[in-house]
């Protein structure tokens, strides 16, 4: 096990409006702000999006299972910000419903907003942690500076 220790920075509210694309938005926001180290807490509606919703088999390294959504999903999320290879990198899960229909997943490529999504960025200090890819799951994870015995 694997961390860092530090304290809350700066916090910050945002509001991103309808037809605009979430992640992109965030993303830039985030760099914006020099952000190097947080969490998103966000709510909302996004128009379309696309969900990571697991792999298609439990396999190492995964091959991930993708869902479009589209028409109007309300949208409850989180995400972590580390320093990545090329500036912050921020990993989202959201849980989107329809309906009776809903699902869960890491956001990926596109989620444009449908109304608004709200969302609280709150900035970490002190932590010394960088995103990277990890050779033996193949995806890219978070590296602390301490270890737990």
């Amino acid at each position: 096990m694997q961390y860092s220790e530090g304290q809350v920075g700066r916090v910050f509210t945002v509001r991103i409006d309808d037809g605009e694309d979430f992640l992109r938005e965030i993303q830039r926001f985030v760099a914006a702000m020099n952000i190097r180290c947080g969490t998103v807490q966000f709510l909302g509606a996004v128009r379309s999006a696309t969900l990571v919703t697991g792999p298609k088999t439990p396999v190492i390294p995964p091959s991930p299972r993708a869902e479009e959504i589209f028409g109007g999903w309300e949208l409850l999320g989180f995400a972590t910000i580390y320093p990545g290879e090329d500036g912050p990198s921020i990993h989202l899960h959201a849980a989107a419903g329809k309906g009776i229909r809903s699902l869960a997943g890491c956001l990926r490529e596109k989620a444009e907003v449908y109304l608004v999504v709200e969302a609280i960025v709150t900035e970490f200090v002190g932590i010394t942690a960088k995103r990277l890819p990890d050779e033996k799951t193949g995806v890219n994870l978070p590296v602390f500076d301490r270890m737990l015995p």
